[in-house]
């Protein structure tokens, strides 16, 4: 298949035998195998489970991503249903909120006029039990997790509420008698409101950021908040998108895994969902409510480009597959979209500019289905399997587009799409350039629109030089072809320009120097960049008069050219010299 899905982590597979060798009793691991599901893995990696004993008892353990071990958490004595659960770095504080389902799951009562119960518990060793919250609505939780691993005295705990708010609470502890941790003070832990009015949410627990959109004035804003190390949190940017969202209930995204209520949700609802790297990139991945299956329609936000695309594609016929709606996956450089069995489509994300270097899917150019149960993206490429438990690590499968050139490659942009995404994942180390100059050797004739050899020399010259040099996609060439006007068959595709004027970028330092720089670049190059000698030498006369008149552009942007020209160079003299 043209992704390959690496298993990380087997939540039936890691934790059922060490249950085995605890309990020794086949009741208690049958019981458990049932009910066993994961749900939440936090942002050091270790990934918490849920699972009934025996008895109907809640279970909560955890799996340490680094030993490959599990832990024993807590046990909660009552027969209820965890929606959400999240362990402080120190694994010394437990938040979990319930909602009891009978078997003909109708919720029963937890508390008085209330059908979700969230606790805090003290777990090492001390197991006091405070409510956090017993309200008619959902709510789920996720601790805050430092830059590096310390033992504070100090944890933070958002609450995300079904109605709309995120509140963030101060949990101060003290330590007595050696390693014993008590709440100090648990009859009032102070709270300060996060964000709220909003309609849709998305947690990145990698990078500690909180994306939500706001409706103002019917107008969808989108925002974010970063978390610092220092217990602090900014307001970093806010951008409208011109998308429709009033009206419309959406899931929380990476806030917990609760697949029975992602499949209450998934059936003809919008999709929506933020992804970022490491270079500055952001995108913002749109999929509106379907009124027919015949079209699927789905728009990219490359908020770092400038632009916004909007794809219009053919499923094929709809079957029982389609109903769950479209998938974003995030794979770094690019982003898959896709529908199980359907098709999948491949954006590059460094490069968007160019159609003919993303790769679109389907029907027998598959060669294989992805699994068609939901799966939920997750930072670092990692993709959870909500029915199974599973979690992979989503890579493009090299072998299957060297394949795909030899034996289905028919169109000039399917050669070009499946060209480039080998040679952006050229990380794989069965991967060899000479697999590509083999293939280009028999079918240097066979491409029309470009030249095969030209476009492998700069491509393969260009991914490799990417790596070592910040901002050289400014630049250097990444492509032979600066235009592509021919239609890619199966996909219609708009571009429309984005009012990046109106988007505010807050604060400069790491991902959003990058980001911002980007956005500058973007602000004072019209039209964007490519490498010509017109282009370029124009270029430098304008920053020449620039420089001699005093009327500059924004400083960053200078900055930024100057210093990548400078790098340009240098790395010449180096490659003339090895010669």
């Amino acid at each position: 298949m043209a992704l390959r899905l690496l298993t990380h982590f087997d939540v039936r597979a890691d934790v059922l035998p060490s249950l085995a060798a605890e309990a020794g009793d086949t009741g208690v691991l049958e019981t458990a195998y049932e009910s066993l599901r994961v749900l939440n893995i936090e942002r050091n990696g270790n990934i918490i489970y849920t699972y009934k004993d025996n008895k109907g008892n809640a279970v909560f353990g955890i799996y340490d991503c680094q030993t490959r071990q599990n832990e024993h958490l807590y046990t909660f004595e009552k027969d209820m249903q965890a929606v959400s659960c999240s362990v402080n770095s120190e694994r010394t504080l437990l938040a979990a909120s319930f909602v009891q389902y009978t078997k003909e799951g109708v919720r029963s009562e937890l508390h008085p006029g209330s059908k979700c119960l969230t606790l805090l518990v003290e777990i090492h060793p001390v197991d006091s039990v405070k409510v956090l919250k017993a309200v008619d609505s959902c709510i789920w939780v996720q601790f805050l997790y430092p830059h590096a691993e310390s033992h504070r005295l100090q944890s933070h705990l958002l609450l995300i509420s079904e109605e709309k708010y995120i509140e963030r609470f101060h949990i101060q502890i003290t330590r007595e008698d050696g390693n014993r941790v008590v709440i100090r003070n648990s009859s009032h832990l102070p709270r300060d409101r996060i964000a709220e009015d909003f309609v849709w949410a998305q947690w990145d627990m990698s990078e500690q950021r909180l994306y939500y959109v706001e409706l103002e004035q019917s107008k969808s804003v989108l925002k974010c908040i970063q978390f610092w190390a220092d217990e602090s949190f900014t307001l970093m940017f806010e951008m409208p998108l011109d998308i429709s969202l009033s009206g419309l209930r959406f899931k929380f995204v990476n806030f917990g895994y609760d697949y029975r209520q992602d499949q209450e949700k998934l059936c003809n609802q919008p999709s929506l969902c933020v992804f970022t790297n490491h270079t500055g990139s952001l995108c913002v991945c749109y999929s509106p409510k379907f009124d027919s299956w015949e079209e699927v329609t789905y728009s990219v936000f490359y908020l770092h480009k400038g632009y916004r695309k909007t794809f219009t594609a053919a499923p094929g016929s709809a079957g029982s597959h389609v109903a769950k709606g479209i998938t974003f996956l995030n794979l770094g450089c690019l982003v898959a979209v896709y529908i199980p069995g359907h098709f999948l489509h491949l954006l590059n994300i460094q490069h968007p500019d160019l159609t003919c270097h993303s790769l679109f899917l389907t029907g027998s150019k598959m060669a294989a289905v992805l699994p068609p149960s939901p799966l939920q993206s997750l930072p670092g490429s990692l993709v959870l399997d909500c029915s199974s438990g599973k979690v992979y690590r989503a890579t493009v499968d090299q072998s299957y587009l060297m394949w795909f050139l030899w034996n289905a490659a028919r169109l000039d942009c399917d050669k070009m799409a499946a060209l480039h995404c080998a040679l952006l994942c050229g990380q794989d180390p069965g991967f060899q350039e000479d697999q590509v100059i083999q293939w280009i050797c028999e079918h240097a004739s066979a491409c029309h629109s470009f030249d095969l050899i030209q476009e492998l020399l700069i491509a393969s010259s260009y991914w490799s030089v990417y790596p070592e040099l910040a901002d050289v996609d400014k630049l250097l060439a990444h492509s032979s072809v600066l235009a592509w006007n021919e239609e890619i068959p199966g996909v219609m595709l708009v571009t429309e320009e984005l009012p990046l004027l109106l988007m505010k970028v807050y604060n400069l330092t790491g991902y959003w120097a990058k980001l911002n720089s980007n956005l500058e670049y973007v602000k004072y190059t019209k039209p964007h960049l490519h490498y010509h000698n017109s282009v370029v030498r124009r270029e430098w006369h304008s920053l020449v008069s620039e420089e001699k008149t005093g009327k500059r552009r924004s400083t960053m942007y200078v900055r930024n050219i100057l210093d990548n020209a400078v790098k340009v160079i240098l790395n010449m003299e180096t490659r003339t010299l090895a010669v």
